[in-house]
């Protein structure tokens, strides 16, 4: 029997507590060598990408492959979405496919969970916090709900370009988090706050990192490509930067390939991978003056943890559909 678990099934059972667990536990085995990344497979079929992210963590008994595609004609020729995901999990023992599901909404959460992760272990931690949210779609949303899960926020600062963006975020995160949450009129209001998360389509940077407050812990998400990125040299700079993973960094992150390519810092600027953090294999802040970023390209180990945890709670909540294939 195979589970089918659609996007509103994911949503009912996925919460942020739980994926920041998954989180956790993804990023020690991949440290500790007990997970294998396979590097992501493309094929351009005619008009699409089509991508293949396998994984497997052998503490967690978590195999799984997620299929994204990206199709741009699909909105207007097919009323279907730009982007689809699923998630296939397999039983690691018999290697059938037990279960699959919807992979956007797990997606999104899953990424908004590594930055709660590193917010729990690279950001102050004292009464009042605040934090600053580049973007207002999809995972913008995400990050604070993981930022707010890893610290108490006495308020939070949105800025977008779009007014209607950040006027839906506003009122959707209010309520779902029960958190003040102010529209900045000028990205710069962004840089007093302890916690700043870059989440935008931006190619190129979003705030000047010499404004930069000390004691900031920053998440980078957005930019996911070598030639672009969200945060300018002076933030790489003057951050303590950790990753995902340092192949994946080396391999696509914009934020630190293009100061690297202008000469500004060498390769030994990446400080540590976050489960190095996790396990205590490099120290993590050391200070209150230090600024800590994290950037996240996103792994098919965090879908493959996540996915583990949805199929486990839908067994036990008897959710989904049963189906023999």
């Amino acid at each position: 029997m195979t589970l089918i678990l659609n996007r509103q099934d994911v949503v009912s059972i996925l919460s942020m507590k739980d994926c920041m667990g998954a989180m956790d536990m993804a990023f020690r085995e991949l440290a500790n060598g007990t997970a294998i990344l396979p590097l992501r497979t493309a094929i351009t079929p005619p008009g699409g990408l089509s991508l293949y992210m396998p994984a497997y963590l052998k503490e967690m008994k978590a195999l799984a492959c997620k299929v994204v595609t990206i199709y741009k004609e699909n909105p207007a020729r097919y009323q279907m979405p730009t982007v689809i995901g699923k998630v296939l999990l397999q039983d690691p023992e018999t290697g059938d496919v037990i279960c699959i599901m919807d992979g956007g909404y797990l997606t999104a959460v899953r990424t908004g969970a590594a930055s709660g992760v590193a917010t729990r272990l690279l950001a102050r931690n004292q009464e009042g916090m605040t934090a600053g949210i580049f973007g207002a779609g999809v995972q913008a949303r995400m990050q604070l709900w993981a930022v707010a899960e890893a610290r108490k926020l006495s308020h939070a600062l949105v800025y977008d370009i779009s007014r209607d963006a950040v006027a839906a975020f506003v009122k959707d995160m209010q309520e779902k988090l029960n958190l003040d949450i102010r529209i900045a009129a000028d990205p710069d209001e962004l840089l007093a706050c302890d916690i700043i998360c870059a989440a935008t389509s931006a190619t190129t940077p979003l705030f000047d990192g010499r404004k930069l407050r000390p004691g900031t812990h920053i998440n980078g998400i957005g930019s996911h490509t070598p030639t672009i990125r969200e945060l300018d040299t002076e933030t790489i700079k003057r951050s303590k930067f950790i990753g995902d993973s340092k192949e994946a960094c080396f391999g696509e992150a914009g934020d630190l390939l293009i100061p690297i390519k202008e000469g500004a810092i060498t390769a030994d600027h990446f400080y540590a991978e976050l489960g190095e953090i996790l396990t205590g294999m490099k120290q993590g802040r050391m200070n209150d003056e230090e600024i800590t970023l994290f950037k996240s390209n996103g792994l098919a180990i965090q879908d493959a943890a996540t996915a583990k945890v949805v199929y486990e709670k839908a067994m036990k909540e008897g959710r989904g559909t049963k189906v023999v294939i």
